[in-house]
């Protein structure tokens, strides 16, 4: 059977150069490419796609559960010192959840919902 290999979510941003400077100085990805209306980004294993998509519905105005990624982490708690002290909007605050996982959430200036988690040492 084939297998997936690798995983990129694609978001639409409203301002390509402030989300550019939002993902690389808060979130500390790096960009892999720039191209007319696009930015490739990518820290570790996850990579994304911003497309510029001036005037696109906030998904802050999306249902709760409306996340756009749920990153599984090596550590949730210093992940979460360091985007905390970069100024980050939590959308959950760092816990450990009853499915055995360490995790928070962010919501990014566009409204995208980003979950990250770390299994807790008793489930790793």
């Amino acid at each position: 059977m084939p297998q997936i290999i690798g995983a990129t979510f694609v978001l639409a941003v409203a301002d390509l150069a402030s989300s550019k400077r939002y993902y690389v100085e808060t979130l500390g990805f790096s960009i892999d490419l720039e191209v007319d209306g696009w930015l490739f980004l990518s820290r570790g294993a996850c990579r994304l796609r911003l497309g510029d998509c001036p005037g696109i519905r906030p998904m802050t105005e999306a249902p709760d559960h409306s996340w756009f990624a749920y990153l599984q982490v090596d550590d949730a708690t210093a992940l979460h010192a360091e985007w905390v002290a970069n100024g980050v909007t939590l959308w959950h605050p760092l816990s450990d959840r009853p499915w055995g996982m360490r995790e928070f959430a962010i919501v990014t200036p566009d409204g995208h919902r980003i979950v990250c988690g770390e299994p807790l040492p008793d489930r790793a």
